[in-house]
């Protein structure tokens, strides 16, 4: 933490004395809260997140500094102030971070702002088109966890063929521009508005993923599923449909927990527990895929 504070404080942004708290809550980066004590009585405050490329979960800082701007200037997301090498800084925003019982509350207005997301975001993106397919990753995840040895080499098979069949189960959608890790506390309400913050794996994809990866975070029902997927589409979603979300949601699991198992050989994040949590996501995934398999199989 003391390498941290030092190297926040040779940023070239700041006016005045700061002040640096540490920032709860990240899986694979150091976050920050800055109070820059400008001239008079002004005070700004700034989110700053230390994060190096992590090639094993596929995340360029390049990425996630190009959609962190495109979000900005798209209305999604606050500004990025100053952008380096593995440090981004951006605009403090005061509000209320979402947890699971805000997203079911408010699904209306977040499927109203992901829409709107997925068919703006494509005309502020630049550079190289990345794709984010969640089936590609899982294989690429298995690759991974069987050159380390991870304790769960000899499940790979089963989640290799889950994934497969959820894979078989998609149907032939245009691509949006997906956020592509939609955690509750990617959610910030300032009184007025919402915002959606951390673009690290934003990237061009089924508009499924998004909604199946918001549904599995926040433990959606079958009828708060069919629900997202009327206002998403317009329209009562039919048997393929909810097969298909379904699925995605089996596969949005197995992925998070994949994460979590490579994250166990190949991160370090002060006070995550990389093994209680691919536990936790993983029977998160088993109950997903024996209701699907209960309902669709």
């Amino acid at each position: 933490m003391t390498h941290a504070h030092d190297r926040i404080r040779t940023l070239p942004l700041w006016q005045g004395d700061i002040d640096i708290s540490p920032l709860a809550g990240g899986l694979s980066n150091e976050g920050y809260v800055v109070e820059d004590r400008q001239s008079g009585t002004k005070t700004e405050k700034y989110v700053v997140r230390l994060g190096d490329d992590i090639p094993v979960h596929h995340v360029s800082r390049d990425n996630e500094r190009m959609a962190s701007m495109a979000a900005h200037a798209a209305g999604f997301a606050p500004e990025l102030c100053h952008a380096g090498d593995g440090v981004l800084v951006f605009r403090f925003i005061d509000g209320k971070t979402y947890a699971i019982a805000d997203v079911v509350a408010n699904t209306p207005q977040i499927i109203a702002l992901m829409k709107r997301f997925h068919t703006e975001m494509p005309h502020h993106v630049s550079g190289p088109g990345r794709l984010f397919w969640v089936f590609h990753i899982i294989r690429d995840y298995a690759r991974t966890l069987r050159k380390a040895g991870s304790r769960f080499t000899e499940q790979l098979d089963d989640f290799l063929s889950c994934s497969a069949m959820c894979e078989a189960a998609q149907p032939a959608l245009n691509l949006v521009y997906g956020h592509s890790d939609l955690l509750p506390a990617n959610f910030l309400h300032d009184g007025n508005r919402l915002w959606l913050i951390d673009y690290e794996y934003a990237a061009f994809s089924s508009p499924l993923f998004d909604l199946a990866n918001l549904a599995s975070n926040a433990l959606f029902t079958p009828e708060q599923d069919a629900a997202m997927l009327k206002a998403y589409f317009g329209a009562t979603p039919d048997h393929d449909l909810m097969n298909a979300l379904s699925a995605m949601k089996c596969a949005s699991l197995l992925r998070e927990a994949m994460w979590s198992m490579v994250s166990e050989h190949h991160l370090k994040a002060p006070g995550v527990d990389y093994a209680a949590y691919s536990d936790e996501i993983l029977e998160n995934f088993r109950k997903e895929r024996a209701r699907h398999n209960a309902t669709y199989a």
